[in-house]
Parts: structure tokens; C-alpha cells; sequence
């Protein structure tokens, strides 16, 4: 057998052993995870270390980590800055609260790196312990703000289908995957729903000035339906993560915040996976130059190391609150948690000295055109799309029509199983792969991201 011939090759992963069958059975017997689904955890991974952009699991099998865990852990596995920034601040305090009346320094130093690194207008932040709670918070200002400003009745919510925003329940309800709502109906009423921007299935009208601005004035359409005087805000993802990374035209958001501004609605950036470098720039909406009115963010700023996440407020608004005279009531017990404020200093000055936002726009201009060359010529690869170090690969029954697979066919979870049998571990939305490896992967790791997925694609269509 040739080099070449060996090379192509799957570099097949064992079977699950019996130290590790073990332990997912001790796990079924007590443990109930996100998504639950026990015939689906049978198979499951107990993972027991990392390095780098690489998970090993009790077996001591090496994974490349293509998610990043959840799309967080930029600086990948095993950096001794993160942990030695929570042990120094677990020994000099644990925990303290951060309601009104109290803080903590790092909580206060978070704050002004935050505002030195974010949108211009946006100067204030409301730390929480993750996304979906990030979402509540801002569902929750959003109405506040707009009573103060005398508008009561403005309280509607409108997001687009396939954004992700968390599934606590109110951020359930702008979450727009119908699979994460359906069984815990009734939703709360308020939340409505426009099309996707989605270049490559969104269909605009023929008389369009461009699909960009068609999918734009999807939002317009939404807010004259409603009633302008009820709707509080538009939340949306810069790039669509979970919902198969989808990178919206350049016209689209410069036309979201122009109506925004034009109906008086909030425009709240949820840059949850976009944020702090992961699209090749800094924050998601830099791209196309568009502030908004509040963010949210999450997940890179700890690296996932510790659990964090918050909201950018703006100027305006905050000033608002400020004047009110009366107190914002909502509170979580875990914000301003100086742990996570340690951490998430530390995680900075990775970000900043390592030059994510560089590194995730190069390599992910290596990652996308080798994937593109890799596996867009495929007769069942309808599109390899992507932005900084997010990539997706979507598969279809026809290229030509775009017909999809029937959901029974099962393609993006065998083409999952495949990869996992290769060494490389991931997710997909149907049968869209997604991409998103720790912004530190070397480029022999990204290659070898191509080679496993350009195999696993033979192995299921051919």
C-alpha cells in the first residue's frame, strides 16, 4: 500500500471499551442531559481530557474538537492562564454578591475591558451565567426601557427562524427551531418570527432589489403586521450558528438597522458564538458596520472555562434606566460572579496578546477554501459556506434543485457517525455539518478537519 493509499484511509476510532461502557451506564442511571434522548447517549463519549484543539475520552482516544465543546472553547484545552486566573480568585474570595449595594474589583475591571472592546455605544453591561439567561435579561430591558419611555404596549419580540437565543422559556420563545418549542407549548404570546436571510434557499421576490434587502424587509413586513407601536425589539444572531452557520448577505443588516431606526424598534445583536473573535472580527455586526442598540454575548468569553455570559447596553439606554429613579428588578444570583469575572479577564488578554480575531480570519479563509475545494464539486453537497471559523457544509438529494434529503435518510447524523469513527467529533443541524474549531487549531488540524469530512462524505453518498 502506497503513502497516499494509507493517508486516505479512515483512521477508524475504537469501539467504546469497557471502562467507558461503565461509566455511561453509571451515567444513565442518575444523569439527565441537555436534549435528552437515551438511545442517542448509549453511544456517548465520556470525555476525560483535552489539549489544545483535541478531547480524549476515557478510552484514550484523541478527537479533534470541531465545535469547540459548544462553540465556546476558542482557546482550546489545557490553558494554565484560565485556570491559574479562577484558583487565585477562589482563594482570595469565592464568591460575594453583585447585587445593587455590592461588587467585586473583577467584576468592575470586566466592565472596562468590555466597554474598551465592544461597539462604540455601548458602554454598560449585565453579567449572567450564559446566553439564555443573557436573552431573558434583554427581553426584559427591552420592556422596561420602553415603559420608561411611555410606550407600554411595546413588548413584542421578533426573531428569525433558525436563530438560536437559548431555551429558557422566554428565550424558547425567540428561538425560532420549531423542535426546541414544540412540546412545552403554549409559548408566551409576543414572540413572532420572520424568514431567515439564508442565501442559499432564501427566494426573493423577482422585482427585489437584491436578496439581501428582500430578506431585510421581511423584518418591515413583520413590524406593519404587528402594529410599530407594539413591537420592543428584533433580536438576531450576526451569523446564524446553530441553525447551520448561516452568513447573511452585506446589504442585510445596514437595511435591518435602518428599519429599526425607522419604527422605533431595538436592535439586539446575540453574539453568544460570534462574539470576541470568532468571525474574524472583534463582534459579529462589525462586518457591515452596523451598531446595535443591546448585545449579548457568552461562551468565548470564558472560553467555556467558567460559566458567563451578559448584556452591552447602550448609552441611550442606560441613561434611561439611570434616570428612572426606580430600580431594574431582576436579578441573578450568579452575576457579577468574581470567579467568572477572573476568568473571563484572563481570557482577554489571550484574545488580545494571540490576536484571535486575525487568526480566526486567516485560517478561516484556509479552512473554507478547502473544504470549497475539497467537497463543493460533490453531486450531493449543495453549498460550503462560512465567516472567520465558522464553516457548514450542506447536503442535499439534488443539487440542481436543491431538494433536500428525507429526514428518514438520516444523512447529517450518518455523516456525523462517520467522523467520529475518523477522530473528529462535531454537530449538525439536519443535514448541515457544522464547523467550528478553537481559534488556536494549528493549520495541520484544519487540514485534517477537510480530509475527515470529505471521507466521511464518500463513505454515506458516494
Amino acid at each position: 500500500m502506497t503513502a497516499q493509499q494509507q493517508q486516505q484511509q479512515p483512521q477508524q476510532q475504537p469501539q467504546q471499551q469497557p471502562q467507558q461502557q461503565a461509566m455511561v451506564s453509571r451515567d444513565a442511571a442518575h444523569l439527565v442531559h441537555p436534549l435528552h434522548n437515551p438511545a442517542a447517549h448509549a453511544s456517548a463519549r465520556v470525555w476525560v481530557g483535552g489539549e489544545g484543539a483535541y478531547l480524549i475520552d476515557a478510552d484514550g482516544n484523541r478527537f479533534i474538537d470541531c465545535l469547540s465543546g459548544l462553540w465556546c472553547n476558542t482557546a482550546g484545552n489545557g490553558r494554565t492562564e484560565l485556570a491559574d486566573a479562577a484558583a487565585h480568585q477562589m482563594r482570595q474570595m469565592g464568591f460575594a454578591s453583585g447585587y445593587a449595594g455590592s461588587t467585586n474589583p473583577r467584576a468592575i475591571e470586566l466592565a472596562e475591558r468590555l466597554a474598551s472592546l465592544t461597539y462604540p455605544n455601548i458602554n454598560h453591561f449585565y453579567l449572567t451565567s450564559g446566553g439564555g439567561e443573557a436573552t431573558d435579561s434583554n427581553i426584559k430591558l427591552a420592556r422596561y426601557y420602553w415603559k420608561l419611555k411611555g410606550q407600554p404596549e411595546k413588548t413584542k419580540v421578533i426573531s428569525r427562524i433558525w436563530g438560536y437565543h437559548g431555551v429558557t422559556f422566554a428565550a424558547m420563545c425567540a428561538t425560532g427551531m420549531a423542535p426546541y418549542w414544540e412540546m412545552f407549548e403554549p409559548r408566551i404570546p409576543g414572540f413572532v418570527h420572520i424568514p431567515s436571510p439564508y442565501p442559499y434557499l432564501y427566494q426573493a421576490p423577482d422585482d427585489a432589489p437584491s436578496q439581501g434587502i428582500a430578506a431585510a424587509n421581511e423584518l418591515e413586513k413583520k413590524i406593519l403586521e404587528e402594529g410599530p407601536e407594539t413591537v420592543a425589539m428584533f433580536i438576531a444572531e450576526p451569523v446564524q450558528g446553530a441553525g447551520g452557520v448561516l452568513v447573511p448577505q452585506d446589504d442585510y443588516f445596514p437595511r435591518i438597522r435602518e428599519i429599526c431606526d425607522q419604527y422605533d424598534v431595538l436592535l439586539v445583536s446575540d453574539e453568544v458564538i460570534t462574539g470576541f473573535g470568532r468571525t474574524g472580527c472583534m463582534f459579529g455586526l462589525e462586518h457591515w458596520g452596523v451598531e446595535p442598540d443591546l448585545m449579548q454575548f457568552a461562551k468565548a468569553v470564558t472560553s467555556g472555562y467558567f460559566p458567563l455570559g451578559g448584556i452591552g447596553i447602550s448609552d441611550e439606554i442606560a441613561t434611561v434606566m439611570n434616570e428612572s429613579g426606580s430600580p431594574w428588578m431582576h436579578a441573578y444570583t450568579y452575576s457579577s460572579h468574581p470567579v467568572g469575572c477572573a476568568v473571563a479577564l484572563a481570557m482577554l488578554d489571550i484574545i488580545e496578546k494571540e490576536n484571535f480575531v486575525d487568526q480566526a480570519r486567516q485560517k478561516g479563509q484556509r479552512l473554507l477554501g478547502k473544504l470549497q475545494d475539497a467537497l463543493a464539486d460533490h453531486p450531493h453537497v449543495g453549498e460550503v459556506r462560512g465567516l472567520g471559523l465558522m464553516c457548514a457544509v450542506e447536503y442535499v438529494k439534488d443539487k440542481g434543485t436543491k431538494e433536500p434529503f428525507a429526514p428518514s435518510d438520516a444523512i447529517g447524523p450518518r455523516i456525523h457517525a462517520e467522523t467520529v469513527e475518523r477522530g473528529m467529533f462535531s454537530r449538525v443541524r439536519g443535514d448541515v455539518y457544522c464547523i467550528a474549531p478553537p481559534i488556536v487549531t494549528d493549520e495541520q488540524t484544519l487540514d485534517r478537519i477537510v480530509e475527515i469530512l470529505a471521507e466521511a462524505t464518500a463513505a454515506v453518498l458516494g
